[in-house]
């Protein structure tokens, strides 16, 4: 399924399991759908399984929202008593949409005893109360910790899924892996196919060499391996030692809860020479959660670190927030610089980065998942060695390989389903859902909290991104912007000779079918001139979208 074929469905208020291999585009098809509910004036609660992953999503855990905390089982007194809170009722009864990223990590029970509260708050028979639910994860990935000695169980086996009957969005684009062998070697893993051919491609990864001046983060399975290595590592670098200190504000429960999820250390050590990596996204200047670098210096008037990245950028690293919020109002925050020593770290904490370098020791893997997270953090084959890797690091949980078989094949018949619906049909879908949670049909732009003057073009902007390594689609989520009109403006970089080819030569598609695509199109615009699309597409009698020939078009400006 396609990204805007799942906003469809999306959009008409169906319960929803948005899931698909990492890279396809979950985050950015869920973004895009949260902008599109506040746009309609529709309150949609942002929750996730885990610390980590809720400050990842600007929410809040699916623990804290629902006010169980770290409860197990609950009896019809504690339900009373959760929904008696002014604060959790409040939240529950204004909220339309819930949304529960990083669902793979929720154990069933968790599951199960949230919708026990939101029910009796809001007071209603049916699943959450009757509000639209969006669950968002990949099965493969980590698994849920359960309770001890108890097997696990993951949230589709919960008899509460099969109530909700939520409508599987299988996303199969592809646009963080970089290269078709790293991508063929993660689909077996997801299928179980592990036959020679696999374990070649791993032999090669432990040869593999990076450049003069390229660490690789190390991912390990343990946390004594990477508090090791970045201790020593530190210990070893000459100079002086600045620590910078978390600071912290609003209920102090909230802001232990933000220290121990936010991947900067409340005590930040640093070095010059020390290793790297940021830990949030910052677009305006030109780093994102996971880019890597070598502090070299600090800022002379307010002495932040100055880092070098891999492509020899020097950016200064000013302090960055992490905040618990409901709704708008911000409940506690946390401030820090968005920084933590990358000699290593964990395959846990290394859930949702993109790594250009990783070292990965999968030799004392030992949970299903880790060595499936751990392989698909890096964008190609050429910045993977591995050090060492077992046979569990190989294995992935086979009641998730069944699901995800039945997964698919639900996938599949939503699609048709929608495929062969009428637009107007469709359409009156959607509006249905916004006027029955008192939304408006016509979108009004999402009011944002000011920010200080950036004086950087909006080209540029675009031209930072895509100099990241992100996508068209991923450029689009980051910017709030179409992706038509990051189209035109990498136009407008290439003629202006502000890009160069090897700025989009991650653009150029990588699968065969793909590939087959792109080189028609592109034939098509030396034989007909590319001026303007219309004449094209006629050419190519109307086969390929226009957005296909503008992607297309960007690239060949830069080919020519």
């Amino acid at each position: 399924m396609t990204q805007s074929e799942a906003l469809d469905i999306l959009k008409t208020g169906a319960n929803v399991f948005l899931t698909g291999e990492p890279g396809a585009g979950k985050t950015h098809t869920l973004n895009t759908y949260i902008t599109y509910l506040r746009e309609h004036g529709i309150d949609v609660a942002i929750t996730a399984s885990t610390g980590i992953a809720a400050t990842h999503i600007g929410g809040m855990t699916i623990h804290a929202w629902s006010g169980i905390g770290i409860k197990d089982t609950l009896s019809p007194y504690d339900i009373e008593q959760i929904a008696g809170r002014e604060r959790v009722a409040k939240r529950m009864m204004n909220a339309d949409v819930l949304v529960i990223d990083e669902i793979s990590m929720l154990d069933a029970r968790v599951l199960t005893m949230v919708d026990q509260v939101v029910r009796a708050v809001r007071k209603r028979e049916e699943p959450f109360g009757g509000m639209q639910v969006v669950l968002v994860g990949d099965f493969f990935q980590l698994p849920p910790i359960g309770r001890r000695g108890d097997a696990v169980q993951f949230a589709f086996m919960a008899p509460l899924w099969q109530a909700l009957r939520p409508m599987t969005c299988y996303l199969h684009e592809q646009y963080r892996q970089g290269d078709d062998a790293l991508h063929g070697l993660l689909s077996s893993l997801r299928r179980g196919d592990i036959d020679e051919s696999i374990y070649d491609v791993l032999e090669s990864c432990k040869e593999t060499a990076f450049d003069d001046g390229i660490e690789p983060t190390r991912l390990y399975t343990h946390n004594a391996d990477v508090d090791r290595i970045n201790t020593d590592r530190l210990t070893q670098l000459s100079g002086a030692a600045r620590t910078f200190a978390m600071e912290g504000k609003g209920a102090r429960a909230l802001i232990d809860g933000l220290k121990k999820s936010c991947l900067s250390p409340e005590a930040l050590v640093l070095k010059v020479g020390a290793m790297v990596m940021c830990t949030k996204n910052n677009f305006e200047v030109g780093y994102v959660n996971g880019t890597l670098g070598q502090v070299i210096a600090y800022d002379e008037k307010t002495g932040w670190p100055i880092i070098e990245t891999l492509d020899g950028e020097k950016l200064t690293i000013t302090p960055a927030s992490w905040s618990v919020a409901d709704g708008d109002s911000v409940l506690a925050e946390v401030t820090q610089i968005p920084l933590r020593l990358a000699w290593a770290i964990t395959v846990h904490k290394s859930q949702g980065m993109s790594l250009d370098a990783a070292e990965i020791d999968l030799s004392n893997a030992f949970e299903y998942g880790q060595g499936y997270v751990a392989l698909s953090r890096v964008r190609s084959i050429q910045g993977l060695l591995l050090r060492g890797c077992n046979e569990r690091a190989l294995a992935v949980h086979p009641q998730v390989q069944q699901a995800d078989a039945s997964f698919q094949t639900q996938s599949r018949d939503a699609a048709a389903t929608f495929a062969a619906m009428d637009a107007s049909e469709l359409k009156r879908l959607h509006e249905q859902f916004i006027r029955a949670n008192g939304g408006t049909l016509e979108a009004k732009p999402v009011s944002k909290k000011p920010s200080a003057k950036d004086d950087t073009s909006t080209y540029e902007k675009t031209k930072l991104l895509l100099q990241s390594g992100k996508s068209v689609e991923e450029i689009a989520a980051a910017r709030g912007l179409s992706p038509n009109t990051i189209c035109d403006h990498l136009e407008k970089l290439a003629r202006e000779g502000a890009i160069t080819h090897a700025d989009i030569r991650h653009l150029i598609p990588k699968s065969a079918s793909a590939a087959r695509k792109h080189e028609t199109i592109m034939q098509a615009l030396k034989d007909v001139g590319a001026g303007a699309l219309k004449p094209v597409f006629e050419h190519l009698k109307g086969v390929y979208s226009y957005d296909d020939i503008r992607r297309s078009r960007v690239i060949h400006l830069l080919s020519e």
